[in-house]
């Protein structure tokens, strides 16, 4: 996975940067919260260097939005109190295939951007790259003062070894990720791993953020309690039909499909605070549901539904290719998506799009 999984970098058609409306209307859904926990850390002692982390940061333009909204909340805070501004240190983490290039090379235009908001007595900010799994360790003991991560952490460390055992592999047939035909077995295996991955990030991060600090991530969930229901599996059933139409015209090999698996599970609010309850080190202070509309991808405009299954495809492809083209190759990625379109397009079935948000608080 770590090796593997990257969104699509660049600023072309297919790219993330072009292609990330709906994560980037969920960040702007989940604000309230980020602001009331910016809010209530500056109530404590702010320290002289106020050092944050972006977990899953990716590159395009929802790459900087938080990091504008935590320092320009606390500078503002800071001149209403009459306190000294702190200096800010950034981390931006994703996994080493991220386009950092592409990051990096906006960033002095940013951070002008900023100080032009801001005034002159703003900052000064320090931004680093840090290349790595947020399932590892990637900072020093007690360092981090505030972490955020949006549309990141519903992507698993790995496919549950169960789907991947050579010597006798748990078949999801015909799917790509849960569905309603999938064996029992095979939705306790995702619910396993999530436990597992969740239950490691926050003892990860509770050795690297310092007593009262704060986190507030955002991913992808569900309100209902069945994993299958179509609110997590419709848009992954009608790319598992696309699979299924590609291995009748001999696109695609059978036993290729039977041995993909997404790593990826939306957990459900009561798996979030069994797994924050069981690891002991942070308290939640809120748990949010943002439910964006079907159509959301088409950023606020009524579209007919072809149109909107062509957005979508865009959208998945930007996320998936580079976990597509590792297992199946560069040549089934166009008649893929084509094949996508025309399914999504001639059904008439609409979920809203939940993610789960919540404010933790590091115990001391």
């Amino acid at each position: 996975m770590e090796q593997i999984l990257s969104m699509n970098g660049g600023s072309g058609e297919q790219s993330y940067a072009n292609n990330s409306i709906g994560q980037s209307t969920c960040l702007s859904r989940s604000m309230p919260v980020l602001k009331q926990a910016v809010l209530d850390s500056c109530c404590t002692n702010l320290p002289e260097t106020v050092t944050m982390a972006d977990l899953g940061c990716s590159s395009g333009p929802n790459t900087f939005y938080v990091v504008s909204e935590i320092t320009s909340i606390i500078y503002k805070r800071c001149c209403q109190l009459g306190r000294s501004a702190p200096e800010f240190r950034v981390f931006l983490n994703d996994l080493p295939g991220n386009d950092f290039n592409t990051v990096f090379q906006s960033l002095p235009a940013y951070q002008g951007k900023l100080r032009e908001e801001n005034g002159p007595g703003f900052g000064p900010l320090y931004v680093a790259g840090v290349p790595g799994s947020f399932y590892g360790r990637l900072f020093p003991l007690k360092t981090l003062h505030f972490v955020h991560s949006s549309s990141s952490l519903h992507w698993l460390s790995q496919v549950p070894p169960e789907l991947t055992d050579k010597a006798n592999p748990l078949i999801n047939k015909w799917k790509i990720f849960i569905s309603k035909t999938s064996p029992p077995a095979v939705i306790n295996s995702y619910l396993t791993q999530f436990r597992k991955d969740f239950s490691l990030f926050l003892k990860l991060r509770s050795e690297e953020v310092a007593p009262e600090g704060r986190m507030v991530l955002t991913f992808r969930g569900r309100t209902t309690a069945d994993p299958t229901s179509d609110e997590s599996c419709l848009l992954w059933d009608y790319l598992g039909q696309a699979f299924q139409d590609l291995v009748a015209e001999g696109l695609v090999e059978e036993e290729r499909l039977d041995t993909y698996n997404t790593p990826y599970y939306e957990p459900h609010p009561e798996e979030i605070q069994a797994e924050i309850e069981k690891e002991g080190s942070f308290t939640l202070d809120r748990l949010e549901v943002i439910a964006l509309p079907w159509d959301s991808v088409n950023g606020g405009i009524k579209d007919d539904r072809a149109t909107t299954a062509k957005r979508m495809a865009k959208a998945i492809r930007a996320v998936n290719e580079s976990m597509f083209r590792s297992h199946f190759g560069e040549d089934i990625l166009d008649p893929l998506f084509h094949r996508f379109i025309e399914i999504m397009a001639a059904d008439t079935k609409e979920v809203e799009h939940v993610s789960l948000v919540i404010s933790l608080i590091r115990k001391t």
